[in-house]
């Protein structure tokens, strides 16, 4: 959550980016965090006074005493009563603001960073990169523009094929993947993997894992089941609880990403400057309720209630968060080019970013048979949000003082829509083409 300290010092500032994020009644929002701050501080300096005031006379109690005063001592022990009385009234009205603050503040999401684009809806993101890169129209052009100058091609089918197969057609003409069997099971959303079909899957998680450990995260093996504390920490609570599978029972939550209990390693912790950038990578199933989406553009995998992912998450310092940024989307991009798969990144806008980000890029590949963009990674960087509600600090080298971390965290990459596209794009007359980085885990170059 934004920290009091940049709301009282940046009002304007803040003020601009919740409304770049298209958050309503954000001057409200901030002016009612003010007002309840300033009673808070008021209360604060109030008990700081009677406290101290407190502390002088009930030093002067006993000198009274040995001097034979007792009527004196006796109304300054009356006065000291009445100011504990006070006391517990002025504690009362700083816990209470602290309760409306902290409720408040939770409410209120991050503020973008100032290169972030203005906009209210994915139609608004910025194309900064494409590959194959668009025949005209240049750099930086948003979703609407570059639909209009990018002609798809496709690199691994063979001949002008122009009617490719879908992935769901593809999974049941070579018995890769059961969706009917999956709703069977459990329900729609839960598809079942077979045969070299399962493999894929297999060979595609230690493919990205072990290229995140090539480029120096430490894998972690977390719980796929978090307490609410965690989801809070990470902003998934209360933000999108409504989206969480909840076991009620034991009030536990189903992760959505392995950012949540990745990330909360970290709750509560005072690192050391010398420790970061800590790095870290995660392969976890991913649970979520999609409530409200529906229609073709949820067939097959592309919408699914649980999933594989691979998850890349950082701690660093203020100063270096955006050079980490930087390296993670170039991890990612380098996991797109390896798999021989057209994409683009974009940057989204402030309309189109999560609650919790200041900035950023999503990753898209192209779906040869359904003609659309599929999103198959986010890249975010936080800033101190995540950290201030997660009391994640580090201690600097030079002064000693603590201050909050900056966390980030993208996928690299999530599953299904990777896996669309690679049965799409890669269907020859003879089978579906398994891309060379891919085949010393697969096995086999080809599913026929």
């Amino acid at each position: 959550m934004l920290t009091l300290k940049l709301i009282n010092e940046e009002t304007e500032h803040v003020i601009r980016g919740l409304e770049k994020k298209h958050f309503k009644g954000a001057k409200e929002a901030i002016d009612q965090v003010l007002a309840i701050d300033k009673r808070r501080r008021e209360a604060q300096q109030k008990l700081d006074a009677n406290l101290s005031e407190a502390k002088k006379k009930a030093a002067e109690i006993g000198g009274l005493m040995k001097q034979g005063k007792k009527d004196e001592a006796e109304a300054i022990k009356a006065e000291v009563a009445q100011m504990k009385e006070t006391n517990k009234q002025l504690e009362e009205q700083m816990d209470n603001a602290q309760q409306e603050l902290a409720t408040l503040l939770c409410q209120i999401p991050n503020i973008p960073y100032d290169e972030v684009p203005k906009g209210a809806a994915a139609e608004d993101n910025v194309v900064v990169k494409a590959s194959p890169a668009p025949s005209q129209g240049g750099e930086r052009l948003t979703v609407e523009e570059f639909g209009k100058v990018w002609t798809p091609i496709r690199p691994n089918m063979d001949g002008e094929r122009s009617t490719p197969l879908p992935h769901w057609e593809l999974a049941k003409k070579y018995n890769l993947i059961d969706f009917d069997l999956g709703v069977k099971i459990t329900g729609a959303g839960f598809p079942v993997y077979i045969g070299k079909g399962a493999r894929l899957q297999r060979a595609l998680i230690n493919f990205f894992l072990d290229e995140a450990r090539k480029s120096g995260y430490t894998e972690i093996m977390p719980p796929t089941v978090v307490n609410a504390a965690s989801g809070y920490g990470t902003g998934q609570l209360p933000d999108k609880e409504g989206q969480m599978y909840h076991c009620e029972v034991d009030d536990f939550y189903l992760i959505p990403t392995a950012e949540v209990p990745v990330t909360n390693i970290y709750r509560d912790v005072i690192l050391d400057e010398k420790d970061l950038p800590i790095k870290n990578c995660a392969y976890t199933e991913c649970f979520r309720r999609e409530a409200g989406s529906y229609g073709k553009d949820v067939r097959g995998l592309n919408r699914l209630h649980e999933f594989s992912k691979i998850e890349i998450v950082r701690i660093d310092t203020p100063e270096h968060s955006k050079e980490s940024h930087k390296e993670m989307l170039e991890h990612v991009e380098g996991l797109l080019k390896k798999l021989e798969l057209p994409y683009r990144i974009l940057l989204l806008c402030g309309g189109d970013q999560s609650f919790t980000s200041s900035i950023c890029y999503d990753f898209e590949v192209y779906s040869e048979a359904q003609g659309r963009w599929l999103e198959v990674s986010s890249v975010s960087n936080f800033d101190t949000y995540q950290a201030n509600r997660l009391k994640c600090r580090y201690r600097r080298a030079d002064n000693k003082k603590t201050e909050l971390c900056h966390t980030l965290n993208g996928s690299a990459l999530a599953l299904p829509r990777i896996v669309a596209a690679l049965l799409e794009n890669n269907q020859t007359e003879n089978g579906i083409r398994i891309p060379a980085a891919l085949v010393p885990y697969t096995g086999f170059d080809m599913i026929e």
